[in-house]
C-alpha cells in the first residue's frame, strides 16, 4: 500500500469538501453521518475553509487525517475531536475525562477491504495518545453492523452508553478504547 497518511493542511479545503460530499453520497451515509448531502453541498466555501483550518496539522483540539493515493486523490478520512472534562458533548452528556471522539470516518468504496481503515485508525490513535488523551470513543448507529465489526477488530468495545436518535426509536452506541 503506497498511500500517504497525514493530517490535512488548511489550504486543502477543496479536497476536504469533495471527500465529505463523496461520503455523504455513500449508500449507508444515513446511518453514519448526522447531515445529508443536500445540507452539506449548500454550505458556502467559507464554511469548508474554516472547518479544514480548524482540523489541520498543528491543531491540538481537532485533527482530520486523510489517506492520499499515489495519484493525489484523497481516498479515506477520519477526524478526532478532543473533548475536555467538565464540558458537554454533542449529545448533551457530560464529558468526565480528557478523551478523543472519532467522527466522520469514510473510505471510498473501491478502497474498502484494503487495510486502509486500520491505517487511518492507527494514525488517529497515535495522534490521540500524543495529545495525552485517556481514551478514544466513537458513536455508531445500532444498525451499522459493518462499522461495529471493524471497531471491535480495532479494539473498541461497547461502553453501554446509548444515544437516542429522533422520534423513530433508533439509537447509537458508544464504543471506547482505553489508553493502555
Amino acid at each position: 500500500m503506497s498511500y500517504v497518511i497525514r493530517s490535512v493542511r488548511a489550504d486543502e479545503w477543496p479536497a476536504a469538501k469533495e471527500l465529505r460530499l463523496a461520503a455523504l453520497r455513500d449508500p449507508v451515509a444515513h446511518l453514519a453521518f448526522l447531515e445529508t448531502y443536500e445540507e452539506a453541498v449548500a454550505k458556502p466555501d467559507s464554511f469548508w475553509q474554516e472547518r479544514t483550518a480548524r482540523a489541520c496539522e498543528g491543531s491540538d483540539a481537532v485533527q482530520q487525517i486523510i489517506a492520499e493515493a499515489p495519484d493525489g486523490q484523497w481516498v479515506g478520512t477520519l477526524t478526532v475531536l478532543v473533548e475536555e472534562p467538565g464540558t458537554t458533548d454533542w449529545a448533551g452528556f457530560e464529558v468526565e475525562r480528557k478523551q478523543g471522539h472519532v467522527v466522520a470516518v469514510f473510505v471510498r468504496p473501491e478502497e474498502r477491504g484494503s487495510g486502509l481503515t486500520e491505517v487511518l485508525f492507527d494514525a488517529a490513535l497515535e495522534w490521540s495518545w500524543a495529545q495525552g488523551l485517556e481514551r478514544v470513543r466513537l458513536i455508531v448507529h445500532e444498525e451499522n453492523g459493518r462499522a461495529q465489526r471493524f471497531y471491535r477488530r480495532a479494539g473498541f468495545v461497547p461502553s453501554g452508553v446509548t444515544v437516542p436518535l429522533g422520534d423513530a426509536g433508533e439509537r447509537e452506541l458508544e464504543f471506547v478504547l482505553e489508553r493502555e
